[in-house]
C-alpha cells in the first residue's frame, strides 16, 4: 500500500508539469517495440550510463532486467558501476540538496516517465535539446522551455540551434545542427528510440505478459461462450 501511495502522489505532482510542458508542442512519434529485447537491453545500457548519474529509479530492481533477456551475471559486470547489489533498486549516488542547488529542481524519479509524460514527449525531449546562452546551463528545449537538465548527451548528438522563420503571421521554430557529435543523426536518433523504448518497458514491465494473459483469456471466454451456449439450448429444448 505505501508504494501504491508514493506512485500516486508521484502523478499528482507531476500532472501539472506535463500539461504546462506539454502546451503548443508538435511531438514527434516514436516507434519503440517491447519485444525488442536487443533494443530493450541496450535502452537499459544507456539509461545506466546516461540517466543513473542524476536520476534515480527507485522502483525498478537492477535483478529485474533479466526479464528482458540478461543474465544476473551480465546485469553485475555491464550495468552496476557501485556497491550495489543485483536485487537493489535502481538508486542514484547523488545527493537531492546538491542536485537542486546544481539545477535548480530536484532530478525526478524515471521509473514510471514514461507514463506520466508518454513515449513520444521523451522522443522529442531527448532530441530537441539546443543551445541557449540566456540558460544557466547553456542550453535550452523545444519540448520544455526554460528546462533545467543540461545536455548530457549532446557529445553523441552534436549541438543544435534554434532556428525561427516567419511565414505572415505565424512563425516556424526548427532545430539545425551546427556541429556535429560523434554519432550521425540516424544513429543517434536510434539510440534515443533504444533509450525511450527501456523507459517505456520500465514503466510497466508486465506489460507483455499482461496483454499475452488478456489475449488467452478473450480466447478462453469465447470458447466457454459457444460451449455455453449450446449447453444453455441443451438445457432447454424441451420448454422451447
Amino acid at each position: 500500500m505505501n508504494l501504491i501511495k508514493k506512485l500516486l502522489v508521484l502523478a499528482l505532482l507531476v500532472a501539472p508539469a506535463v500539461a504546462s510542458a506539454n502546451e503548443g508542442i508538435a511531438l514527434d512519434t516514436a516507434h519503440y517495440d517491447l519485444h525488442d529485447q536487443a533494443s530493450l537491453q541496450r535502452g537499459a545500457k544507456y539509461f545506466v550510463n546516461y540517466c543513473l548519474n542524476c536520476h534515480s529509479a527507485s522502483y525498478m530492481r537492477y535483478n529485474r532486467l533479466m526479464d528482458i533477456g540478461l543474465t544476473e551475471q551480465q546485469i553485475k559486470d555491464n550495468l552496476i558501476f557501485t556497491g550495489a547489489k543485483v536485487g537493489d533498486t535502481m538508486d542514484t549516488a547523488l545527493n537531492k540538496k546538491e542536485a537542486k542547488s546544481f539545477f535548480g529542481a530536484t532530478p525526478p524519479d524515471l521509473t514510471v516517465i514514461a507514463r506520466s509524460r508518454g513515449a513520444d514527449w521523451l522522443y522529442t525531449y531527448l532530441r530537441g535539446f539546443y543551445k541557449d546562452e540566456s540558460r544557466p546551463t547553456g542550453w535550452n528545449n523545444v519540448a520544455f522551455d526554460k528546462v533545467g537538465m543540461p545536455h548530457v548527451l549532446y557529445q553523441l548528438q552534436g549541438e543544435q540551434e534554434l532556428e525561427v522563420e516567419k511565414h505572415g503571421e505565424h512563425e516556424v521554430k526548427k532545430l539545425v545542427l551546427v556541429k556535429p557529435g560523434t554519432l550521425k543523426p540516424a544513429e543517434y536518433d536510434a539510440m534515443v528510440g533504444d533509450l525511450v523504448n527501456y523507459l517505456v518497458w520500465m514503466g510497466e514491465p508486465m506489460k507483455t505478459k499482461r496483454m499475452t494473459i488478456g489475449i488467452f483469456v478473450l480466447v478462453f471466454l469465447g470458447l466457454f461462450f459457444v460451449v455455453a451456449y449450446y449447453l444453455k439450448k441443451e438445457f432447454w429444448k424441451d420448454i422451447h
